[in-house]
């Protein structure tokens, strides 16, 4: 696409309806498949459960006809038969769309949520010879919902790309947060002055002067303090988090009013093993906005893009296995993984794999009710 999808588009109600604002990629010469139906073939497939070229193919192949027809297949000869698309269109589509407009479009408006957490991703499997591995940032909501997600080119980085990710969406109100690599004082400017939003950022050594300044702080005096204690996956963790009002205390950083240093504890519960770590970060929210209680909470909150997507696909979706690798096909099917993580959460299941076990019942008909197609 030549620019991203409006508000107004993304906001229309069918899959349908916004996946026809998509432009297609093919020569218009020999089109035969609808090129909206082509796309939800390969969404029902993944929502299905399919991990490669082959399987949506064979989903494809195997979709009885009233299945075909709600999809809007191309129907043949005098009786509409409803013919499926093969496996070489279904592929030709999903590796030429507009990865930015397909991620923009299939994924849950942000506003309204309390924090948006940004991070990126290199899906393994594309790497080709001298060929570099796929590159994706991606943003999730608080409660789990993938937002979009933007291919990084192979001769850049994701700070160059941070601001796009963001732009075409209503960040009022919204706490983003992202780890040390973001701090930036750009980043920081955009999110505050442009799109009216707060944020929440790590600071580690990349930044040493900020960071110095961040270890140097009097936290000593500091009596507001928040204990948070966790028992799961086998071990024993304490979280003590500290904040302070760093207002004319010498921080140089953007609209900085707080800082928080988060002190882990952890006890490996089988060997007995106690680590500890210490995590800076700081933030533009006021005391009276953000009690080391909601601070800590926002913190956690931001692993839930590494917990909830990026092992969902690694795990779930064998992602980091695949070996698609032409065209767009890496970062689109992961969209695509992305809308089923999405409609499988909308449907109150919590483990993803035990949602695409249950769709597996009803191939043909428990997708397209996941995503909405009457």
């Amino acid at each position: 696409m030549i620019k991203s999808p409006s508000r107004q588009q993304r906001s229309l109600g069918a899959l349908a309806e916004r996946l026809a604002v998509l432009p297609d990629p093919r020569s218009r010469r020999g089109v035969r498949h609808p090129f909206v139906a082509v796309l939800l073939v390969a969404a029902c497939a993944v929502t299905g459960g399919a991990r490669s070229w082959a399987a949506i193919g064979q989903w494809a192949k195997a979709a009885p006809q009233d299945t075909l027809a709600r999809l809007e297949a191309r129907a043949a000869g005098g009786l509409g038969v409803r013919v499926a698309p093969s496996l070489s269109t279904v592929r030709r589509v999903v590796i030429g769309v507009c990865p930015g407009g397909l991620a923009d479009l299939t994924g849950q408006d942000p506003a309204g949520a309390e924090s948006l957490a940004v991070d990126g991703k290199a899906t393994r499997g594309s790497r080709h010879r001298d060929t570099p591995a796929v590159h994706l940032l991606a943003s999730m909501t608080d409660r789990g919902r993938t937002v979009t997600q933007l291919l990084v080119p192979g001769k850049t980085n994701e700070i160059t790309y941070f601001t796009a990710l963001l732009a075409p969406f209503d960040l009022r109100g919204v706490v983003v947060t992202a780890d040390a690599l973001h701090t930036q004082t750009g980043h920081v400017r955009y999110l505050v002055e442009e799109k009216n939003a707060h944020y929440l950022l790590l600071v580690k050594a990349n930044q040493p002067a900020l960071f110095a300044a961040l270890r140097s702080l009097p936290r000593r005096k500091v009596t507001t303090r928040r204990y948070d204690r966790e028992h799961c996956h086998g071990r024993r963790e304490t979280r003590a988090t500290r904040v302070l009002t760093v207002t004319g205390l010498g921080v140089d950083f953007p609209h900085v009013v707080q800082a928080a240093r988060i002190l882990r504890y952890r006890v490996d519960q089988a060997s007995g093993r106690c680590t500890r770590e210490t995590v800076y970060a700081n933030t533009d929210l006021t005391s009276t906005d953000a009690s080391p209680q909601k601070i800590g909470r926002l913190l956690r909150a931001h692993w839930t893009i590494e917990n909830r997507l990026h092992h969902v696909r690694d795990t779930t979706f064998a992602e980091d296995a695949s070996k698609i690798r032409t065209g767009h096909g890496p970062a689109n099917l992961s969209t695509l993984r992305n809308l089923t993580i999405n409609a499988h959460r909308d449907a109150g299941h919590t483990n993803i794999a035990a949602g695409l076990r249950d769709t597996a019942y009803e191939p043909f008909t428990r997708p397209l009710k996941l995503l909405g197609i009457n």
